[in-house]
């Protein structure tokens, strides 16, 4: 009975093993040092910062000193929108959309475009109730938070993917 234990253990440990499981690990780049250039002060483009930095491999140069960067990315637009998508039968709003939209491009100081303009999109719903309003408000705002983290990380994947500079 142990002897089966053990190797269907083994066994399990075999398959996973030889699956090519692993955990995700910090993005490569293809750079040494990147400046963020943001045209106001947003959340996002901090914490895309503090994301760059924390993978220890490159530098984070300020916006200011764009030209010993290597690459700079331009946060073209942040966009937080707020839509009506559901009504009861008394015209009272049910349901809303929460969209969050950032256009970015990525190029070298001397003007050459490694990404063009693009957008980025996140949207989640959320239920509405005029007798709860006040946890309705966190609700919406740790909604908007998950979807700049969820931005910040499809960001960080597409300046992984570029391969030269």
């Amino acid at each position: 009975m142990r002897v089966r234990r053990r190797s269907f253990a083994l066994g399990g440990a075999a398959l996973l093993a030889g699956c090519g499981f692993q955990l995700r690990q910090a993005p490569n780049f293809a750079f040494d040092s990147i400046s963020v250039a943001s045209p106001t002060a947003t959340s996002l483009a901090g914490e895309l910062r503090r994301s760059i930095a924390s993978s220890g491999r490159v530098e984070v140069v300020p916006a200011e000193q764009q030209a010993r960067a290597q690459v700079v990315l331009d946060l073209v637009s942040e966009l937080r929108e707020k839509v009506v998508v559901g009504l009861n039968a008394t015209g009272q709003v049910r349901e809303f959309t929460l969209r969050t939209r950032l256009k970015f491009r990525l190029r070298t100081p001397k003007g050459k475009e490694l990404i063009p303009e693009t957008e980025l999109l996140q949207q989640r719903d959320i239920s509405f109730n005029e007798s709860a309003v006040l946890s309705k408000e966190a609700e919406e705002n740790l909604l908007y938070r998950d979807m700049q983290t969820d931005l910040v990380q499809q960001l960080l994947r597409r300046l992984a993917a570029v391969k030269t500079v």
